[in-house]
């Protein structure tokens, strides 16, 4: 395999490197619809050509009509999005989430197909639904996202459409929305502002490095006509001092899909990001899934402990039914006297009954011998019967 040309650095970059960071980085691309994740894709899967890294491609969108690069996987190919509608009577939302449900149930088989290219591929690049909130909030999302992050190093990869976060109140509702992700997904974060083409991100970065300048920002453009602020600005100056903290840890870069301009620049930010999955959030990881495990384990032993204490079973034994045989329980209790209550008094004597009358023999007139009339004395009929003894 080549070697990128600096400054991306990958395992290819690196000779000496352990086990964990040869496995490739996950790429999730995460953005608002119209944000321009697919074109944006296509061009972080050429700019990965040109550096003889091809990318390994999962398409997690089934409502997509056109992709400009082909996906090494692709939903469409498993699930019939339209088909899934007709079928489940959904709209188009619904018909995601539900394709997407459908997908992730056999999503180990797809974490099988990465990890057997695991050895010549350095980045998997993952495309997701317009729909943010389908693949973020969702289940399906969640357990998507968990394989992937506990299998590879992944980076969340927040694409921005930067001329539409010209306004303040839209720029604060990516900022929040991109914090609840980061604390969902408790993986490194990357902003990306895309279209730099159009409108440079530089506003951007002031705004999160100096929440006084969004502050004079938001006054000059919230005025009413009586030179007054109104709630919502007031709300917006409070949780730009909120996210004061969240702005200080996060990456930005501005990035042109149309251009291909800042592609250095992603490629180191998600090389940092790497390096932070590997430090901070791998052992992490680590430890949630040792912790479960040994839960599970528990609520085993637990579960065990109370059904052996239902069955009065002590430790040790073997038998259910206890210290001794079910039949030699039953000759015990014959031989110290039978049973106790009437009830089983009387049980027991109808069987004793019932067996009596099983070996009885049982006589017919046919088996009789018939009398000898010739030697029988003789009466008005010229014969009797014997008087019964």
């Amino acid at each position: 395999m080549a070697q990128p040309t600096p400054p991306i650095s990958g395992p290819s970059s690196h000779q000496n490197v352990t086990e964990s960071s040869k496995k490739p980085v996950v790429i999730l691309c995460i953005g608002m619809a119209g944000s321009g994740k697919t074109t944006l894709m296509q061009r972080l899967n050429s700019y990965l050509h040109t550096q003889s890294t091809p990318p390994y491609i999962l398409n997690l969108d089934p409502a997509v009509t056109h992709m400009p690069y082909t996906a090494n996987i692709d939903i469409r190919d498993t699930v019939d999005y339209k088909e899934v509608m007709k079928q489940y009577n959904l709209g188009p939302n619904g018909g995601i989430l539900t394709a997407l449900n459908l997908f992730t149930t056999k999503f180990d088989q797809v974490l099988g197909f990465v990890e057997k290219r695991a050895e010549s591929v350095e980045y998997v690049l993952v495309d997701t639904p317009g729909q943010i909130e389908i693949f973020t909030w969702s289940a399906s999302g969640a357990i998507i996202t968990d394989s992937l992050a506990s299998s590879f190093p992944t980076v969340i990869a927040y694409i921005i459409d930067t001329p539409r976060t010209t306004a303040p109140a839209t720029f604060m509702s990516n900022m929040l929305y991109a914090c609840s992700i980061l604390y969902k997904t408790r993986l490194p974060f990357v902003l990306v502002f895309n279209k730099t083409d159009v409108e440079p991100h530089d506003f951007a970065l002031e705004w999160m490095e100096d929440w006084q300048a969004f502050q004079r920002d938001l006054d000059a453009r919230g005025r009413d006509e009586h030179g007054e602020t109104s709630y919502l600005n007031s709300l917006m100056g409070s949780m730009s001092l909120v996210l004061e903290e969240f702005y200080s840890n996060l990456r930005a870069v501005g990035v042109s899909a149309m251009t291909g301009e800042g592609m250095r620049a992603f490629f180191s930010a998600i090389e940092e990001a790497r390096k932070e999955y590997e430090s901070d959030y791998k052992p992490e990881l680590d430890r949630l899934t040792a912790e479960r495990a040994q839960q599970t384990e528990s609520d085993k032993k637990d579960n065990l402990a109370r059904l052996m204490k239902d069955m009065t079973v002590t430790p040790g034994q073997s038998n259910p039914f206890g210290p001794h045989a079910r039949n030699e329980r039953e000759d015990r209790d014959m031989d110290e006297g039978g049973p106790d209550s009437e009830e089983e008094r009387e049980i027991q004597r109808q069987e004793e009954e019932e067996a009596e009358a099983e070996n009885e023999e049982t006589f017919d007139v046919r088996d009789m011998e018939p009398p000898d009339i010739m030697t029988m004395p003789t009466g008005r009929t010229g014969m009797r019967w014997p008087r019964p003894q």
